[in-house]
């Protein structure tokens, strides 16, 4: 599903030049959940604006589904992006103005597809995440905990190939982290494709697979036996 061969990503400031990536090479397989690890600065969010085709790299070759996605323009790659791609991040990115149901909606009104089971679609996801219950309440009624799982059910709306999450446990206690990472492992054994970016080997322990990032370069890529979170 996921072939990049020697990844690079440099920057120029005030004439300065900067990589963060140095010759990446990493291949994920269609249904694996997989943990990227790595310090602050070892290039982990780098490598995954690259991954969901957020930013393009300076060097190197990226394959996507078998295509090749390193040159792509914008306009394709956000057609990719929108229909291709689930993304959680740390903060959430709920809309406090509407409702679960709505909040779920929202990538199928920014993609201007809206299909006639659109709905039905939506209130099947919140019920995945264990969220029947709070369909009509705002995010700002919700636990952190509670809030994240609404954003992996946005995540989840368009059918995605790949899941994203970036720190995905970053803003939530340990308690809600589990519950979490948990409801990511039931949604990696219905053979969707996770990739996980992670400072903490305690959340990197779900999946898996670990690899680890150091100063922007893979340093380990081994399989692991995944620690259930709940």
């Amino acid at each position: 599903m996921i072939e990049l061969s020697g990844i690079e990503k440099q920057y120029t400031t005030d004439g300065t030049e900067t990589k963060v990536l140095k010759g990446i090479d990493l291949a994920v397989e269609k249904g694996e959940f997989v943990a990227i690890m790595g310090a602050s600065g070892a290039g982990k969010t780098t490598l995954m604006n690259i991954l969901g085709l957020l930013d393009s790299p300076s060097g190197g070759n990226y394959r996507f589904e078998g295509q090749d996605v390193t040159h792509l323009p914008d306009r394709v790659l956000s057609h990719l992006r929108n229909h291709s791609i689930g993304f959680v991040f740390q903060l959430f990115h709920l809309l406090d103005r509407l409702t679960v149901l709505d909040n779920v909606l929202l990538p199928l009104l920014y993609s201007q597809e809206y299909p006639k089971d659109a709905t039905e679609r939506a209130r099947h996801l919140v019920e995945l995440v264990g969220l029947q219950d709070r369909v009509k309440y705002r995010p700002t009624a919700l636990s952190g905990g509670q809030q994240q799982r609404v954003a992996i059910a946005r995540a989840l709306i368009n059918n995605p190939a790949l899941i994203l999450a970036d720190e995905p446990t970053g803003n939530l206690d340990s308690g809600m982290g589990r519950e979490v990472l948990g409801l990511l492992q039931r949604l990696h054994g219905d053979d969707r494709t996770i990739v996980l970016i992670t400072h903490d080997p305690n959340v990197a322990a779900c999946a898996g697979r670990l690899v680890q990032l150091a100063d922007g370069r893979v340093v380990a890529d081994r399989m692991q036996q995944p620690v259930l979170a709940s």
